[in-house]
């Protein structure tokens, strides 16, 4: 897993999370949680800041149950 990546040209915690985790729920809060001051930064991060990536565990994937017969 990766543990740090370069913020790009317009990027958000939010795009990092998305292309990194696959998904931002729960994601959003732990990546600035271990990067103190990153939100004090604004909405887009400086291109080339430094960000660091807790190691999450896989979300299990949630499957909506459909019932055919009423």
């Amino acid at each position: 897993m990766v543990t740090s990546v370069y913020a790009a040209q317009g990027d958000t915690v939010d795009a990092i999370c998305w292309r990194i985790y696959g998904r931002t729920a729960g994601i959003t809060e732990a990546v600035l949680e271990a990067n103190p001051g990153l939100s004090d930064l604004g909405t887009i991060i400086p291109h080339g800041t430094l960000v660091a990536l807790p190691d999450i565990a896989p979300q299990a994937q949630e499957l909506q149950m459909v019932n055919l017969w009423d």
